[in-house]
C-alpha cells in the first residue's frame, strides 16, 4: 500500500461547504468549553484503567512509512508509564473531512497530523490551539530542530504545530528505462530543456494506438503532492505573491511555466492525464513511467518492487531551481485540556528527540527534523539524500501561512489545470480566469 501524501487526497468539497461545517465545529467547541467537557476532542475520560493519560493520534501514514511511525509511538509508550498514544490511521482526505466535525465530539482526536500548509485553513476557523509555549519551554530541546519545519505551521503570528517531518521532493528515475531509451542511466535531466529533450525517447507507444504504453514521467493532476503548482517557480512565477495578498497566476512568468508543462503533457503525452498521486506512484512502480517527482515515503515501496532507480534534484527551471518541500505537523484541538496538552507535549518532545528522530529517519527514509542526529542514521541511505544541503538550499514551501491555500489549490488551480491539460481552452484564457478566482479567495 502506498502512503498518500498529506498534500494528496484533499477533501474535494467546496470551501464554502468546509466553512459551513467548520462553523458547526466551532459552535461545538464553545459548547464543550461551557459545559466543562472539552478534553482534546471532548472525551469523557482522560485516563485509562491504569491511570495513563490516553491520546488518540489521527494521521494519514497509511503506507510504507507507517511502520516507522508506529515504531516511534511504541518506543514512546514503552519509555514511560504516564501517557499512552494510539495511532488512528486513515487516508488524508478522510482525515481532513473528519477533523471539521470531530474536534469537538466525544470521539474526536487528541493529536492531529496534517500538512502544515493546511493548518492555517483550520486555525483561521478556531479549530486549533496555538503551541508557541511548546517552543519556549527549554526542556523540549527544540533548538536543533529544522527552523523551516517549525515556521511552516505559523499563521497570523501564532504557531499551531510541531513537526512530524520536513522533506523536499526528489526526482526518481528508472535506470533500466533510461538505458533502454539509449540514455545514460547516471545522467537524469537537470534542466527543463534536458527533460523536454528526453520526453520523446522515454514515451513509448508500442501498438501505435495513440496511447503510450510507457510515459516519460508520472505526474498526478489531482489528490496529490502539488508538483504542478510548484513548477511555476521555475520561471519566476507562482500562484500568490510573497505577501499572500495578490494572485500572480496570470503573470507572464506563471503563464510561461504553465505553457511549457501543459504543452509537454497535452501535446507530447509526457504523462498520463487524469491521475491521482496514488495512480502516479503505481505507474512508476510498475515500470510504466520513467520518472516521478515525489517524497521519501515511496522509497521502501519502490525498493520492495525491485525497481532499479536513482534519485536526483528535480530539473531546474530557467529562472529558479526551487524544489517543492512540505512539512507534516502535529496540532491540538482548540478545546484540549491542560492534562492532555501536557501529555501531548511529552509525546511531541519524544518524537523530536535524538532517539525518536533517529528511529523515524532510519525506518521511513525521511531526513531527520534535527540537525544533530545525521551521523546516527545508519540503516537507510535516503535521509542523507533527501536532506542533502544542495537540495535543502533550494527547498521551498507552497502557499505557507495562507488560510485559503487549500481551497485555492483544490477549487481553483486543480480544475483549471485539468481543463488546460484536456484542451478545453488556452492556458492564458483558463488561468487568467482562474487568477481572478484566486484573488476572490484571498479576499475571504
Amino acid at each position: 500500500m502506498k502512503t498518500q501524501h498529506p498534500r494528496s487526497g484533499r477533501a474535494r468539497r467546496p470551501f464554502r461547504a468546509l466553512t459551513a461545517v467548520a462553523g458547526i465545529a466551532i459552535a461545538g467547541l464553545a459548547l464543550a468549553g461551557c459545559t466543562g467537557q472539552g478534553s482534546g476532542g471532548g472525551g469523557a475520560s482522560e485516563t485509562d484503567a491504569s491511570g495513563k493519560v490516553t491520546l488518540d493520534f489521527w494521521n494519514g501514514f497509511t503506507g510504507p512509512d507507517g511502520p516507522a511511525l508506529q515504531k516511534v509511538i511504541d518506543d514512546f509508550n514503552a519509555s514511560q508509564d504516564t501517557v499512552e498514544v494510539t495511532a488512528n490511521i486513515m487516508p488524508w482526505d478522510t482525515l481532513y473531512q473528519k477533523v471539521l466535525t470531530s474536534v469537538a465530539s466525544s470521539d474526536g482526536p487528541d493529536i492531529i497530523a496534517m500538512s502544515a500548509s493546511r493548518m492555517p485553513q483550520f486555525a483561521s476557523q478556531g479549530l486549533f490551539m496555538g503551541v508557541d509555549d511548546y517552543y519556549t519551554d527549554e526542556s523540549h530541546d527544540s533548538k536543533a530542530l529544522n527552523q523551516a519545519a517549525i515556521d511552516a505551521s505559523v499563521f497570523d503570528g501564532v504557531n499551531y504545530g510541531v513537526p512530524v517531518n520536513y522533506t523536499p521532493m526528489m526526482l526518481y528515475y528508472n535506470k533500466d528505462l533510461f538505458t533502454a531509451a539509449g540514455l545514460d542511466p547516471e545522467k537524469p535531466p537537470t534542466t527543463w530543456d534536458e527533460f523536454a529533450a528526453m520526453v520523446p525517447k522515454l514515451t513509448v507507444d508500442q501498438d501505435g494506438d495513440g496511447k503510450p504504453d510507457q510515459y516519460a514521467i508520472a505526474m498526478g493532476d489531482h489528490e496529490t503532492v502539488p508538483i504542478y503548482p510548484s513548477l511555476l517557480w521555475g520561471t519566476g512565477g507562482g500562484i500568490v505573491s510573497d505577501d499572500g495578498k495578490t494572485s500572480t497566476l496570470a503573470d507572464p512568468e506563471s503563464l510561461k511555466a504553465l505553457d511549457f508543462w501543459v504543452s509537454l503533457v497535452r501535446d507530447q503525452k509526457a504523462t498520463q492525464i487524469g491521475m491521482s498521486g496514488a495512480d502516479a506512484d503505481k505507474l512508476f512502480q510498475t515500470g510504466k513511467a520513467a520518472m516521478e517527482i515525489v517524497g521519501p515515503w515511496m522509497t521502501s515501496g519502490f525498493d520492495e518492487a525491485g525497481l532499479n532507480y536513482g534519485l536526483a534534484k528535480p530539473p531546474a527551471g530557467p529562472t529558479d531551481p526551487a524544489v517543492l518541500a512540505d512539512v507534516v505537523s502535529m496540532g491540538l484541538p482548540a478545546n484540549t485540556s491542560d492534562e492532555k496538552k501536557a501529555a501531548a507535549y511529552q509525546f511531541f518532545a519524544y518524537w523530536n528527540s535524538a532517539e525518536g528522530q533517529t528511529t523515524w529517519a532510519d525506518g521511513s527514509g525521511f531526513p531527520p527534523n534535527r540537525s544533530d542526529v545525521a551521523d546516527k542514521v545508519t540503516s537507510s541511505p535516503y535521509p542523507a539524500i533527501f536532506g542533502a544541503q544542495d537540495v535543502a538550499d533550494d527547498a521551498k514551501l507552497l502557499l505557507p501561512g495562507i488560510a485559503q491555500g487549500g481551497p485555492i489549490l483544490e477549487t481553483v488551480f486543480t480544475p483549471a489545470l485539468q481543463r488546460a491539460l484536456n484542451g478545453e481552452g488556452s492556458v492564458q484564457d483558463i488561468f487568467t480566469a482562474a487568477s481572478a478566482d484566486v484573488q476572490s479567495q484571498l479576499g475571504k
